[in-house]
């Protein structure tokens, strides 16, 4: 193969590599937890945006359980988005994995 075509299909990878996780750090993801007690926003970078608890989850009495269900929607958001970027990287990189570009 062509060592300049090898060279031009790989900086068009690395730029789509690039434009993808500019569009998953973009991408919201969300998850519930607790019957949809509590609501976790996060963002495709893995910063949390937002969390929204219904007040009938707020018991002065079981703390724990709303700190349980904020834990578990946060974490299931993550994954979420862990899930999608790992998806879209690996459509963009047709499988292959190239140190330095994901």
């Amino acid at each position: 193969m062509d060592m300049k075509k090898m060279m031009k299909q790989a900086q068009k990878m690395q730029r789509d590599a690039a434009l993808a996780q500019e569009e998953i750090n973009n991408t919201e993801f969300s998850a519930t937890a607790g019957g949809g007690m509590v609501e976790a926003h996060v963002m495709g970078d893995m910063s949390v945006k937002s969390i929204t608890i219904d007040p009938d989850a707020v018991d002065p009495e079981d703390v724990e359980m709303l700190e349980d269900m904020v834990v578990a929607a946060i974490n299931e958001a993550l994954r979420s988005a862990a899930e999608a970027s790992n998806a879209r990287m690996s459509s963009v990189m047709g499988g292959m994995s190239i140190p330095g570009l994901m």
